[in-house]
C-alpha cells in the first residue's frame, strides 16, 4: 500500500477536526455539530481569517485542495465565490457537501488525489490548501499541479507545518529523549507521530524552495495552541511566532 493510500485510510475514519473531543455528543452532520466544529476551529486557529481573507476575493474562482470538514470551504462559498473542492477521502467530500447544504450553498466537489488535478491549465484565480499538502507522498507534485491550474497572477494561499517549532521540540523530547532513542530525528518523529503516517514539516527555506516556481512568495509563521499547550498563560504571551508550528504563505503565479 503506497503512502497516499495509507493517508486516505487514516482520514476516512474521521475528517480532520471532527473528533468527539471537539464535537462532544452532538449528532454528526447536524447543524449544531457543524457549528461546534467551526467555533472550535477558529478559536484555536483565529489567524485563518487573516491569512485567507475569505471576503476580499469577490467574483473569483476558488479551488480548495483538501476540504476536510468543510469549515473553510463554507467561508469561501458564503463570500460568493465560484467554488471547487477536492479531498483524498469520501468522508470529507460528503461532510463538506452536508455542511454547505445547511446554508443552501453548493460547490463542485470531487474525491481525488491532488497529485493529479483534473482541471485545465490557468483555470483558477485562487487555490487554497490549509494543512494538507504535507500529508502527501509527493507535496512537490501537488504544488506543481496547483501552479499549473492557477491563472497567471493567481494566488496560492495555504499552510504547512514547521519543524523548528515548540510542538516538534515537545514531540522529540517525548518520543526520543525520554524513550532513549537518540538516533531518531525530528523529521522521523513528525512522520510517525503527527496525524496520518508520513506527515512532513518544513523550515522556511524549504517552503520557499517548495514554492520556487511562483513569481513571489510571502511567508508568515504563527505560534499555535498546539505549541503552547502545558505552558502557563503568562508565558504564552512571551513566545514568538518564529517558534510556531504553522508556516502560512501567499504565493503568486
Amino acid at each position: 500500500m503506497d503512502l497516499n493510500e495509507r493517508v486516505r485510510n487514516y482520514w476516512e475514519q474521521e475528517p480532520c477536526g471532527t473528533g468527539e473531543s471537539i464535537a462532544g455528543d452532538l449528532e454528526p452532520g447536524s447543524l449544531q455539530w457543524f457549528e461546534r466544529i467551526e467555533e472550535h476551529r477558529y478559536a484555536v486557529e483565529p489567524f485563518i481569517h487573516q491569512v485567507a481573507q475569505f471576503t476580499r476575493h469577490r467574483g473569483k474562482t476558488v479551488l480548495e485542495v483538501g476540504v476536510g470538514a468543510g469549515t473553510d470551504h463554507l467561508q469561501w462559498a458564503r463570500a460568493g465565490r465560484r467554488c471547487f473542492g477536492t479531498d483524498l477521502t469520501d468522508a470529507a467530500i460528503e461532510t463538506t457537501r452536508k455542511r454547505l447544504a445547511c446554508y443552501g450553498l453548493e460547490s463542485r466537489l470531487q474525491r481525488l488525489d491532488a497529485e493529479r488535478l483534473p482541471y485545465p491549465d490557468s483555470n483558477f484565480d485562487i487555490v487554497y490548501s490549509w494543512g494538507v499538502i504535507h500529508h502527501s507522498e509527493r507535496p512537490e507534485q501537488i504544488v506543481a499541479e496547483i501552479r499549473r491550474v492557477l491563472k497567471p497572477g493567481g494566488i496560492f494561499i495555504g499552510m504547512v507545518y514547521g519543524h523548528r517549532s515548540l510542538l516538534v521540540l515537545k514531540l522529540w523530547v517525548r518520543q526520543v529523549l525520554l524513550k532513549g532513542r537518540p538516533w531518531r530525528s525530528p523529521a522521523d518523529v513528525v512522520w510517525n507521530h503527527v496525524e496520518s503516517p508520513g506527515t512532513k514539516a518544513y523550515s522556511a527555506r524549504e517552503v520557499r524552495r517548495l514554492l520556487g516556481g511562483f513569481s513571489s512568495v510571502a511567508l508568515k509563521r504563527f505560534i499555535t495552541t498546539y505549541d503552547t499547550a502545558a505552558f502557563p498563560s503568562w508565558a504564552r504571551r512571551l513566545l514568538p511566532d518564529d517558534w510556531g508550528w504553522f508556516i502560512t504563505f501567499r504565493a503568486v503565479r
